[in-house]
Formats: C-alpha cells, structure tokens, sequence
C-alpha cells in the first residue's frame, strides 16, 4: 500500500518521528534517545550548491515557503561533520520526556508499529547517496530511456525510540538517470521543513502521524509534549510538519515531490544526477495545509487535477491546475458528510471520480482499543462521487454505493455511451479491516467498475483472481479508455514479488493477466512503471515501450534496476543495471524524460 501519509491527520496535534538502523542489531531493552543515520565520507567530494533559484518560466512560479538554510546540504561528507552538534538543555529535557512516553506509556508493542519488525530487511533505512555510477550487467539501456526514473518512500532519518509505522518515515528520493546508456545513481532526502528542523536539532521533533495516536493517553501525551516544543520555539507547524514520502508528480514544467500531509516541494536533478530540494510551494498562497499525493495528469491537456481531504468539513477539497501550474480555485465538496480516507481518485475527460471508502477516523478505537484514530468504519457503505471535472461548485456532485468496494488506488477510468456511463479500473481492498495492521492479510482485487449515470445502476467484475496493486498504465493514456495495465503481484503485501500485464478488454469471467515476470526466489520489487518508446505519438500502440522497477535480492543484499519489454508476452528482460548500493523498498515513482528534466 503506499504511504498513507494521510493529510486529514495533518491538523492534529503532530505525532514523534524516530529513524532506524538495521534494527535488528538494537537490543530490546536498550533505551536511546537519538541516533542520527549518516553517509561515510565518499572518497571524492562535490562542491556544495546553493539552493536553486526558481525556474525561468514564462508565469511567475508558485512561491516557495522558506525553509532552514543549508536544506541541501550538498556534501554528505560535510553534513556528517556538520551534525555533531549538542543538543540543547531543552532538547534534552523533552527527549527525556519522550523517551517516558515510548518506554512506559505507549512501547511499541502491537507488531505494526514495532521498529525491530517494520524496519528489517530491505525496509531499514540507508544513508543519502551521492550521484554514483552504476554498471549495465545485461543488455543495453534503450534511447527513450535518456532522462531519470526517480522513486519516493519512506526513510526514517532517526533511530525510532518508539512506535513506528511504516508510513512514517522521511521521504527519500533514489534516481538512476539514464544517458547514452550509461546510469547513474543517487539517493537524497527530500528537506522537508520537519526533515531540515530535526536535522538541525539533532534529533527528532515532530510526532510520528500514524504510530503515535495510538489510545487516548499516548496522544495526550504526546500532544501536550509537542504543544511545549511549539511554545519554546523548536518548531513552527505553520512551515508544515508532514512529509513528503510518497509520490512524485511533474506538471507545469516543475517535478514535486507529494505525501499527503504537507505542501509538495519543488525538486530538480543536476546535470551530473544529483538531487535537489528547492522549498515548499503553496501556489502563490493558492494552496493550504495539504495536496493528495496522486495527482493526475492529462497529458492531452497539460492539465493537473488534485484535492486534498481533512478530519474537519469540508472533508473533501476539489482543485486542479492549468497547463501552466497555475492553481484554479478549491471546490469544497460538503456532500462528503464524514472524514474519509480518500488517498486516490481518477478522472474522465468530463468528470472527477472520488471513492468514500469505509476506512475513516475511529476515535472510539482510538479510545478505548489503544488503536489508530484512522481505522475501519464497519456499518459504512462505501460509496463513489461523480463531479464535473471543471465543476465550479458541487450543485452537480452524484454519489452511488457501492458496498463493499474500497479502493486505495485507482488505476485508470473513461467515459463512454456520450459521457452518459463511467468506467474506472482500481484493486478492491478486500479485507479492509488489516489495511494498516496486517498489510500481509491485505488482499487486492483488480476490478472494472460501471455507473450509468443516467440509470444511476452500477455494476463490477473482477479482471484477475491475484493479489493485485501498484498498477500502472502508459501515462498517454490517462482519462481515456485504455487496454492494458501493469501490476505489482503482492506476496504478501508490501513485498512484491513481480510484474504481470493485464488486457481490460477481455471479457467479464476471464483471466485478464496476458504476460507476467516474477523475480525470482528472494528477489522483491516495487511499483512498475511504464516508458512509451515514442510518448506523445497517437500512431504509436498503447504497449510500445518499457516497464522499469528497482528490484532487491534478499539472499545476496543486491539490487537491480531492470527494464522490460511491455510488449512481449514473459516481460523479457532488455537490460539489467547493477546498482552500488541497496534500494529500499518504497512507494511510488515516474520517470521524467531528458528534455523536461531540462525545464526544472
């Protein structure tokens, strides 16, 4: 599943971040109070740069929010020896405070939050990686390849000394860029204001969203604890106090990086393959609190179309973007009558499809079961908002149940019969209960789902028995009616053990998985993603191109960049890229060609 970092927990009293180390080398009982990850020196070194300045643009671009100095800190080498810095008495008092709290009033006791757990194999956290060159041990890296395939997730930057949950961690970019065949890669936080604070004080400072609401004294607690960093001036929540851990999305000639609790952040590569964070963008002040981390683009268009959700009304906030990233205004949807976990929705060429899903704010569970304020609603009946997408208001939102349909992802949807029926592809959550418990029990459906909209009757079938998720399309393909997909098979979930192909437009009762690639004993993925050989190119068939995927062997500690031809029916490997250091497992990525990386 993907981050979770969900913007309706962004208005409550902030949570406390910690950051791992192979935590199986902790011992149970030892208590720390901050352990900061750092890189070893390279045996070469970079100039450091300045933050860049804003693209030159032919609009004034969106205005960054000012984030601490040095959020770059271009040499790993140099940040090392910059961060050996004594905390503050008052940082030493809270941390002692804190540290009460983990081991006495809340210890991460259940296993999803429980560091030792979460954070072992492949999910432990790495240190920032300059650019790095990385050797083609098979094949040859195709032309249409030239540019970066760039992956967010979670990478916690301090030792936990508490509850964790998977969806905590910093965002952390891994780019390969791609040019004339050879690869490069590098690994950056993004310099989130919360990332560049707790880098700065040395320790963490801003609560964990997802581990550390659990019952209503931990969250009282903690509250109350975070309320005095406030006061004492250690942090400022108007800069934002979420992450940016879980997607990347590019339009209007910028490339942000997304999580759901906080403003994207601009981000730009450098000639040689580097990573940098130019600032947090509200849009020229166009744009608050939040924006989902799916974003979706219409390549027809250049158009972007977004919303953000919250715990207080409206619960669901509709907007989108011009061609040239400018923000249009908020749609306030009221319709939505309760806090919803909306982390996706698709659109048409006329409508934005909206899934309220039975996951919401439990407070009782919160309360009473010592459990998460985000959980399962079990008397809810999900439903599915149509809205214009260029509604001015929602006098024309329609919502239709239907039950037991609950979507994290949505993959794709169209209009059809003269903008008179929908049709939208996502996996189906079954299970819904162990979302963010027991993702291992999670199982995801991926099904075809049809309103008529003049009927009002909805119908569904299922396009694969598997357990289905992280699927993807030729991104030429968005809003419009397409025919194939490309999936990650969960094994369990969040571990993927490889691709498959799936043709939509079989028919209902069959089989619709038409090529797959699986990696081997050991070996796990991530999200594929789909190149188009000639992007852009109406000619060109839908599945002309190439599916890419980090991919990490748990039996030797490698990982492997690998690209396949979309086309042929195992997924045939066209090059493998040896990588020089492991790549976590993480969330969502895109590939951003050459000739836009040279907008940023």
């Amino acid at each position: 599943m993907d981050a979770f970092s969900c913007s309706f927990l962004s208005t409550l009293p902030p949570l406390k971040l910690r950051s791992p180390v192979p935590i199986i080398t902790t011992p149970p009982h030892l208590s720390i109070s901050s352990v900061r990850i750092e890189e070893k020196p390279p045996t070469t070194t970079t100039k450091p740069k300045a933050p860049p300045q804003s693209p030159k643009t032919t609009r004034p671009p969106p205005s960054p929010v000012p984030l601490p100095k040095d959020i770059n800190a271009a040499s790993p080498s140099v940040a090392a020896a910059k961060k050996r810095v004594e905390p503050k008495l008052s940082t030493l008092i809270f941390n002692t405070f804190d540290d009460i709290i983990n081991n006495f009033i809340d210890p991460p006791i259940r296993p999803s939050v429980d560091p030792r757990r979460v954070l072992s194999d492949n999910f432990a956290p790495v240190d920032e990686l300059p650019p790095t060159k990385c050797e083609v041990i098979q094949g040859s890296l195709p032309s249409c390849l030239d540019g970066a395939y760039i992956r967010n997730g979670p990478n916690p930057q301090y030792l936990p000394r508490g509850p964790y949950h998977l969806f905590d961690g910093d965002g952390m970019l891994h780019s390969i860029r791609i040019s004339k065949g050879e690869a490069t890669l590098c690994s950056r936080y993004v310099k989130t204001y919360k990332y560049s604070i707790e880098n700065e004080t040395g320790s963490p400072v801003v609560p964990n969203v997802f581990s550390g609401f659990n019952g209503l004294t931990a969250a009282a607690t903690r509250g109350a604890l975070t309320a005095v960093r406030i006061l004492t001036g250690e942090f400022n929540p108007v800069n934002g106090i979420g992450l940016a851990n879980t997607n990347l999305a590019f339009f209007g000639n910028r490339l942000y990086a997304l999580g759901e609790s906080d403003l994207p952040y601009s981000i730009r590569l450098t000639p040689n393959g580097d990573i940098e964070t130019s600032g947090r963008i509200d849009f020229d002040g166009k744009l608050f609190i939040s924006m989902t981390a799916h974003p979706k683009i219409d390549t027809d268009t250049g158009e972007a179309f977004a919303f953000r959700y919250g715990p207080v009304p409206p619960y669901l906030t509709y907007f989108y973007f011009d061609k040239n990233g400018n923000k249009q205004p908020d749609v306030p949807v009221f319709s939505l009558t309760s806090p919803s976990f909306l982390h996706d929705f698709a659109i048409t060429k006329k409508y934005a499809i909206f899934a309220d899903i039975q996951i919401g704010m439990n407070p009782m569970e919160m309360i009473f079961g010592g459990g998460s304020p985000v959980g399962m609603v079990a008397s809810k009946v999900s439903r599915i908002g149509v809205i214009p997408r260029y509604a001015k208001d929602e006098s024309e939102m329609r919502w239709f149940d239907v039950p037991g349909f609950n979507l994290i992802h949505a993959t794709n949807a169209w209009d059809e019969d003269d903008g008179n029926a929908i049709v939208m592809l996502a996996p189906n959550i079954l299970s819904v209960e162990h979302t963010l418990e027991r993702m291992d029990l999670v199982h995801a459906l991926m099904e075809m789902v049809r309103i008529d909209l003049r009927t009002g009757i909805v119908t569904r079938h299922p396009l694969s028995a598997r357990n289905l998720d992280f699927a993807v399309l030729n991104p030429d393909y968005v809003a419009k009616k397409n025919k194939y997909l490309y999936a990650a098979v969960g094994d369990p979930m969040p571990k993927i053990s490889g691709v498959v192909k799936l043709d939509v437009s079989k028919g209902e009762r069959q089989e619709c998985i038409v090529a797959s690639r699986m990696y081997g004993p050991g070996c796990f993925g991530g999200e594929p993603f789909f190149v188009a050989k000639d992007s852009g190119n109406p000619e060109a068939d839908e599945d002309d191109g190439y599916v890419v995927s980090y991919v990490h062997n748990e039996n030797t500690g490698e990982s492997r960049f690998l690209v396949m031809d979309a086309k042929s029916p195992d997924l045939e490997l066209v090059a493998t890229v040896k990588l020089p250091r492991r790549v976590p497992y993480g969330f969502h990525g895109l590939f951003v060609r050459e000739s836009d990386l040279k907008k940023l």
